[in-house]
C-alpha cells in the first residue's frame, strides 16, 4: 500500500519470513489452468459449504476463475528451487522466493510460465508508510458524548443509522465479515473483544506475509479497525456489527512497500471467499511502491488493471460486499489508492461527527471517470480500541481506514436482513440513501447513507408478481438489453421509478406498443429500478436491476 489508511487451494508451505523480503521476491504468471485435476463440477473439493450455500442464494455459477492452480505447475516451479509463498487462483499465478538468478531463469523457461516479474524494494516509500501510520494511530480530538448502549461509538454508528438496524434485530448475527490488514496486536485479549471470542464468533486467522501462526503481531492497526465493527462493551464501546462472525487475515507487510502485498491482498480475498465471507472489509490502499518501476499511474485506476483491484472485482462477482478505504491524500484529481478504484466494491471516503468531510479523505473521479468514492462514513474523531493495553485503551483517530470497516459493519447488518439481495442491489441502494444521491460528486462520493433507507428499498415486495404476472421484463439482471411482455389480452398504465421512488416515466401499455418502453429502458444507467404496471385487474411492480 502506498500508505496504511488510518490506517482453496494453497500448497501445505512453510512460509519462512525471508519468504516476504521484496528483493528476492518474485511474481510468476501462468499461462492457463489446462489439465487441472479440480473441475467445476466438483467444486466442493476448493470451496466450504458456506462459499456454496451463498453461490446458490445468490445465483452465482462456479467458473475457471473459482479453479484452484494447476497443481502441476506450482510443482515445476518448485522444482527449480524457487519457495512457493502465496499461489492466487483468480490472477493465475504464485509469488516465489529466490535468491540465485539462474533460479528465476530456469522458472520463466518453464512452458507453463506466461511471464516473471521481479519485485525489490527501496527505502523511499517504505519510510513514507511509516510515517503515515505513526500519524494515523495519533489520538485526536474527538467526540466525548457516551449514550448509553454504545458509549462513545454513538456518534458513528447512528450517523448511518446503523442503530436503528440494531433495534430490529439486524446486528451482524449469522454474517461473515473478513478483515484484510497489517495486524491486530492484543486482539487476543482486549475486553471489547472478550463477548465475541467467549461467543466463538473469532472464526480465525490466517498470515498471508510470513505465515505464522499468529497474526497479533506487528501493528494495532487491524485491532482499531476490527473494533469499530466488533466491539461490544455494553455502554462503553459496542461496534456496528456487534454479533457477526470475524476472520482476521493479514496481508500487509510492516517494513516494505512492495507490489507483493497487493498480490498477498488478492490471495487473502481468495481466502475469505473460500470461506464463504459476506462482507469484507480493507483499509490499505496502494499508489507508489519502493521500486518505482512498479508505480502505478493514473491511467492504471480504470478498476480493472491493477492486481487488488482485478481481485476485488471478481471478489464482488463471487457475491462479497467489499468495503475499501478511499485513501487519506486529500483533494485532487484521484488521490485515491487501488483497489478503491474498483467498480464493484463500496469505497469509503470520511466525514467528521457534524458530516462534514476530512480534508485528508480521498477523492477520484477514476481514470475511465467514475465517481469515487461512492459512500461516506465517520473517519475523523472515530472512536476505537488503540491496542496498546490498559494504559490507554481507547482513543479517537482520523483516517479513512476507520471510516471503512464503521460502514462495513452497517453493510454486514443490512446484508442480515437482506440475504438474497444481489452485491449490486445492495450496493445501489446504499448509494442512493445517501445525502447527497441527488447530486454525488468526488468530495463526497453519494454522500452518509442512511441504512434504515436503504433497507426499506430493498424490502418493497412485488406484491402481485406471482398473482397477477401483467408485466414481466427479461432478463434481468440485465446489462442494458431487456424484453418487456404483457400478459395476452391485458393493457396497463406503466410508471417507471427509481430507487428512491421517484417516477421516471410514465407509458401506457396495450401488450404491443413495448418498443418504445424497451428503448427507454435500455437506455437506464445501472442501477436498481421499479416498474409498476396497473390495469382493471389490478397492479404489479417489479424490480429491475441493471448492470452494464
Amino acid at each position: 500500500m502506498k500508505k496504511l489508511l488510518t490506517l482453496v487451494f494453497l500448497l501445505a508451505v512453510a512460509l519462512a519470513s525471508k519468504a516476504q523480503i521484496a528483493t528476492n521476491s518474485y511474481w510468476v504468471q501462468f499461462t492457463d489452468k489446462n489439465n487441472s485435476p479440480y473441475s467445476i463440477d466438483a467444486p466442493e473439493q476448493y470451496l466450504s459449504q458456506r462459499a456454496l450455500d451463498r453461490r446458490a442464494r445468490l445465483g452465482i455459477a462456479i467458473d475457471e476463475y473459482d479453479l484452484p492452480i494447476n497443481p502441476q505447475y506450482l510443482e515445476a516451479v518448485a522444482a527449480c528451487g524457487a519457495e512457493l509463498i502465496n499461489p492466487s487462483k483468480w490472477l493465475n499465478g504464485v509469488t516465489v522466493y529466490a535468491t540465485d538468478p539462474a533460479v528465476m531463469e530456469a522458472v520463466n523457461a518453464l512452458d507453463c510460465v506466461a511471464a516473471v516479474r521481479n519485485c525489490p524494494d527501496f527505502p523511499e516509500a517504505q519510510q513514507a508508510k511509516e510515517r503515515w501510520m505513526a500519524q494515523e494511530l495519533k489520538p485526536v480530538t474527538g467526540p466525548q458524548n457516551t449514550r448509553g448502549l454504545y458509549g462513545d461509538a454513538w456518534v458513528q454508528i447512528s450517523q448511518l443509522k446503523a442503530n436503528e438496524l440494531h433495534s430490529m434485530g439486524y446486528d451482524g448475527t449469522g454474517i461473515l465479515i473478513a478483515i484484510l490488514d497489517g495486524g491486530y496486536e492484543a486482539t487476543d485479549t482486549y475486553d471489547c473483544f472478550e463477548n465475541m471470542r467467549e461467543e466463538g464468533r473469532l472464526l480465525g486467522t490466517r498470515d498471508f506475509v510470513y505465515g505464522s501462526s499468529s497474526v497479533y503481531t506487528e501493528s494495532t492497526h487491524g485491532t482499531s479497525c476490527l473494533s469499530t465493527m466488533a466491539a461490544f462493551l455494553p455502554n462503553e464501546f459496542v461496534g456496528t456489527a456487534p454479533k457477526a462472525s470475524y476472520y482476521l487475515i493479514k496481508t500487509e507487510v510492516s517494513n516494505t512497500e512492495n507490489i507483493i502485498e497487493e498480490y498477498n491482498w488478492v490471495s487473502g480475498m481468495e481466502h475469505a471467499d473460500s470461506l464463504g465471507a459476506d462482507v469484507t472489509s480493507t483499509s490499505l490502499g496502494y499508489i507508489d511502491f519502493d521500486m518505482v518501476g512498479w508505480n502505478h499511474p493514473f491511467e492504471h485506476f480504470d478498476g480493472h488493471t491493477t492486481p487488488s483491484s482485478i481481485g476485488a472485482e471478481i471478489a464482488a462477482s463471487r457475491g462479497i460486499l467489499c468495503c475499501v478505504a478511499a485513501g487519506n491524500e486529500g483533494s485532487g484529481t484521484c488521490t485515491l489508492g487501488v483497489p478503491a478504484d474498483a467498480e464493484h466494491v463500496l469505497t469509503v471516503g470520511a466525514v467528521n461527527e457534524s458530516g462534514t468531510r476530512a480534508s485528508f479523505s480521498s477523492m477520484g473521479p477514476t481514470y475511465d471517470g467514475r465517481i469515487k468514492p461512492d459512500v461516506m462514513a465517520m473517519g475523523q474523531g472515530t472512536y476505537v480500541a488503540s491496542g496498546w493495553g490498559s494504559w490507554w485503551p481507547y482513543y479517537n483517530g482520523d483516517g479513512t481506514s476507520f471510516a471503512t470497516p464503521v460502514l462495513a459493519g452497517a453493510v454486514a447488518c443490512l446484508r442480515q436482513a437482506l440475504p438474497n439481495a444481489s452485491v449490486q442491489e445492495l450496493c445501489d441502494a446504499i448509494r442512493q440513501s445517501g445525502d447527497h444521491a441527488h447530486s454525488p460528486n468526488n468530495y463526497y462520493g453519494y454522500g452518509i447513507p442512511d441504512f434504515t433507507m436503504a433497507l426499506e428499498t430493498l424490502h418493497v415486495e412485488d406484491t402481485f408478481t406471482q398473482k397477477n404476472d401483467l408485466i414481466m421484463v427479461s432478463p434481468n439482471p440485465s446489462q442494458g438489453n431487456v424484453h418487456v411482455t404483457m400478459k395476452e389480452g391485458y393493457q396497463a398504465d406503466i410508471m417507471v421509478y427509481d430507487l428512491l421512488g421517484r417516477p421516471l416515466k410514465s407509458y401506457h401499455f396495450n401488450g404491443l406498443n413495448h418498443t418504445s418502453l424497451e428503448t427507454y429502458l435500455n437506455g437506464l444507467d445501472s442501477g436498481v429500478y421499479f416498474i409498476k404496471a396497473t390495469s382493471e385487474r389490478g397492479s404489479q411492480t417489479l424490480k429491475l436491476v441493471i448492470a452494464r
